[in-house]
């Protein structure tokens, strides 16, 4: 095994701002081709179709990394015509958004998905019968289309309540994993399907990586999202990656070919991982820049410098919970809360929300961590007034309303 290479604790924060394309943020060309390098460098997107703060996730890390960023980007490459698409939406972490060329190495989610669903779909065959002829026949459909067939089942998000879930849904989301299904496009929520083989060129659907292969690609992924991973982590952050003993194999082989570099962060136990054709970052952050202006970015909360929260809490002393689930009583800040970045620290909280109706971004809070001042932060003031800006721009508001603490009177005239 490589021994570790030593790093220090804020070189590791400004490596990882670097790689994660946030330094400086909202830097990449405002063109659709920018959103194909976001994924390029971090592997993959986690998709979630809330939109309160006026963005989905994936949306929410693109606009912090593309100057103008426009959500018809990212759509333009998920629901393009088949041989123009470049993304494709499939199980990784969660749903994810990942390139269409790396589809092979990825329908592992979908051999799982038949063996997981055989029994309910042939308990359903019929209903299931009745939407692939339904799409054969007019095309791509959402569960709408299906509102005659009236049955309610027990789904797996009807845990603990009532069966509330109409049956065409749940039969529908089974053959999207099960890999006979694709979504073609979105109207908000709402998930229009279509035949697999109508939205892949026939040459990927007929490429199977072998299943080792697939299982170290998926590893190599996580790498590529976190950027400073170790061997092991948080439950949803290794599913899918083998188990431990699996894992910790294909670790030992990726420090071997030189895809992984083993470092020791300062202040951090375990051993971290750094992708080897990032090095160069490494070696490019070792010293700060005097010259450079710390800017403000807002994370999303499903981004990828977001996903080992165990390193965001020992690395920046940030301890971040996404409370959307979280019953509003027992919320430490807000619903939909987005952590603040400014430069290489991660200062505080914010909870953005559009109200279309009035087209105004209203700042329901905004939270700062303990012994960070910011009216007496130099630079912070103009920087979160710029972040506020393009994300104002980016939501399509006319104007920003502030939270009536003091913090908030005191920013809203700071930024007026």
């Amino acid at each position: 095994m490589t021994d570790a290479r030593p790093i220090a604790a804020d070189h590791a924060r400004r490596f990882l701002v670097r790689r994660h394309l946030l330094d400086p943020p909202r830097a990449l060309p405002a063109e659709p081709a920018s959103v194909l390098r976001v994924i390029d460098r971090i592997g993959s997107l986690q998709f979630d179709p809330l939109e309160v703060p006026g963005g989905r996730n994936h949306d929410l890390v693109l606009h912090a990394r593309i100057r103008d960023y426009r959500r018809e980007w990212a759509d333009h490459w998920l629901y393009a015509p088949r041989d123009e698409r470049r993304l494709i939406e499939l199980y990784n972490k969660m749903l994810s958004i990942v390139p269409i060329t790396e589809l092979p190495y990825y329908r592992l989610s979908w051999t799982r998905g038949v063996t997981n669903y055989t029994e309910f779909l042939a308990e359903h065959r019929d209903l299931a019968d009745r939407i692939r002829d339904h799409i054969r026949e007019t095309g791509p459909v959402s569960t709408a289309a299906f509102r005659d067939h009236g049955q309610v089942i027990n789904w797996w998000w009807d845990t603990n309540r009532p069966p509330s879930t109409r049956a065409a849904r749940a039969v529908m989301e089974a053959m999207f994993v099960a890999g006979e299904l694709g979504i073609s496009r979105r109207e908000g929520s709402r998930r229009f399907y279509d035949l697999i083989e109508r939205l892949v060129p026939a040459s990927l659907l007929a490429e199977h990586a072998p299943e080792p292969e697939q299982v170290r690609h998926r590893l190599i992924s996580r790498h590529r999202g976190v950027g400073l991973m170790a061997e092991s982590g948080a439950a949803e952050l290794v599913w899918g990656t083998g188990a431990a003993p699996e894992r910790r194999r294909m670790t030992a082989e990726l420090i071997e070919d030189g895809t992984l570099i083993p470092v020791q962060v300062e202040g951090i136990k375990e051993t971290r991982h750094i992708l080897g054709d990032e090095w160069r970052i490494v070696e490019e952050t070792a010293r700060p820049d005097p010259e450079r202006v710390p800017a403000v970015s807002f994370l999303a909360p499903l981004g990828p410098m977001l996903w080992d929260r165990k390193l965001v809490r020992t690395l920046f002393g940030f301890d971040y919970i996404w409370e959307v689930y979280v019953p509003a009583p027992k919320r430490r800040h807000g619903y939909y809360v987005l952590p603040i970045l400014f430069g290489d620290r991660l200062v505080g909280r914010v909870e953005p929300r559009l109200e279309r109706a009035t087209r105004t971004l209203r700042i329901l809070g905004i939270w700062f961590e303990e012994g960070f001042l910011p009216m007496e932060e130099p630079h912070f003031v103009p920087a979160l007034q710029e972040a506020t800006r393009a994300y104002r721009s980016f939501v399509g508001a006319e104007k920003v309303t502030w939270p009536r603490t003091r913090i908030g009177r005191e920013l809203a005239k700071a930024t007026r």
